[in-house]
């Protein structure tokens, strides 16, 4: 009888609505739960007639679930200090594989296992781009993130290096100002090359350098030696470009020869070294060679960088995770656990990085928090509940005039 149908279709409807509220409520401290709601709608109807002006008359035949509607703003994040674990700020998803099949995931709860690499709580493998010698390449397929867990990094030879000074232009002749570069040789032993600058007394404008390093370490090979020349504002003007490099050869720790060049002009082409009147002073000095080192920790960049720090103080690139984003997010199908899988209804997952293409931003050493609000389910939920008492009120009343419609036959 449409009597107990109708009323028994919200019933159902209300039920579904109650569980999904329920369901919320029980996530509301799941990392990066995604809060559901149900919308009904209305049945198809019977018409049992028209009106004297020839309008319809239709009954209706109840209602149900038209569909259950996913809420993917983002969650706040919320502070973990664990630098494996991150939220992700934005539109998106993590990428996850176990056995071939991809996943996706906004939980960022990730961990390393034993050989480095980037897993979940469940053991799935996180997904990016890994890095060669400190660059990613995005264009290469998806691969696992490993990190170079308990290994060493092999030290790097010296290969440039620089001076940030002034000169004074006052100076007299013989005057020498001393610059200290720590450099490293292929076996990554650290040597201290003094670079001297020496006042001439002609021509004006002018001084000579020299590069050594320290009695015994080894013997001083090509382009030891120089001149540098200074404008009327004190400019560097020659050599107009960075000298060839210098070498040193018979290394006594058995190292290769030493290479390295001493760079006068940084990449926007500007002097690091000047002339004016003042005090001589070394402002700085940098270079690029390190000694080897112990893997010591790994950190999370806004654009999904994985650094991994040594115990040598150098930070090295390994990898970077990489963001899926679907057309039609609420067509993917839920897994559990946090993972979702695409459908055709979502349309295929499309790869890329943070900050590229509308994809979110990530904050590394935290985790999003679910977007449940509980004052809005509170509020459902009692809308939610009256609507089952009142439909359950209506199946007694049927009952009651059916009774009643079966006494009088009887």
């Amino acid at each position: 009888m449409p009597s107990f149908s109708i009323p028994l279709s919200g019933l159902e409807a209300d039920s579904t609505a109650l569980n999904t509220i329920a369901n919320n409520l029980s996530n509301m401290n799941t990392t990066a739960y995604k809060a559901q709601t149900v919308n009904f709608s209305d049945l198809f109807y019977q018409q049992i007639g028209a009106s004297g002006s020839g309008d319809p008359e239709q009954v209706g035949a109840g209602t149900h679930v038209g569909s259950i509607s996913t809420d993917f703003t983002t969650g706040s994040p919320n502070t973990t200090g664990n630098s494996t674990n991150v939220a992700l700020n934005g539109d998106g998803f993590f990428a996850v594989q176990q056995n071939g099949e991809t996943e996706l995931t906004r939980d960022g709860t990730f961990s390393l296992d034993l050989n480095g690499n980037l897993q979940t709580q469940s053991g799935q493998q996180v997904m990016g781009y890994a890095a060669t010698n400190g660059v990613v390449n995005t264009n290469a397929p998806l691969s696992g993130i490993q990190v170079p867990v308990g290994q060493v990094e092999k030290p790097q030879a010296t290969a440039n290096m620089s001076i940030t000074a002034n000169l004074d232009a006052t100076a007299a002749a013989g005057t020498t100002v001393p610059a200290q570069v720590k450099v490293y040789d292929s076996l990554g032993v650290a040597h201290e090359a003094t670079v001297t600058f020496t006042k001439p007394a002609a021509p004006a404008n002018t001084w000579n350098y020299s590069i050594a390093l320290p009695a015994g370490d080894a013997t001083p090979g090509a382009n030891t030696t120089g001149t540098l020349t200074f404008d009327t504002t004190g400019k560097l003007i020659a050599p107009a470009s960075n000298p060839a490099a210098t070498t040193f050869t018979g290394l006594s720790d058995g190292a290769s020869n030493m290479s390295f060049a001493f760079d006068l002009y940084g990449s926007n082409n500007q002097p690091s070294i000047t002339q004016v009147a003042g005090a001589s002073a070394v402002a700085s000095t940098n270079q690029d060679g390190f000694t080897s080192g112990q893997y010591q920790s790994v950190s999370i960049g806004s654009d999904g960088t994985i650094s991994a720090k040594f115990s040598n103080n150098h930070t090295q690139v390994v990898g970077q995770l990489a963001v899926a984003m679907v057309t039609n997010e609420q067509g993917l199908d839920k897994l559990g656990d946090g993972n979702y899988a695409a459908t055709l209804v979502s349309g295929d997952a499309s790869y890329g990085v943070a900050g590229t293409a509308g994809r979110g931003s990530m904050q590394g050493g935290a985790l999003e928090a679910s977007n449940v609000d509980i004052s809005t389910q509170f509020s459902d939920l009692i809308v939610a509940q009256r609507a089952f008492e009142a439909n359950s009120k209506a199946v007694t009343t049927f009952d009651t005039v059916s009774q009643d419609t079966i006494n009088m036959v009887h």
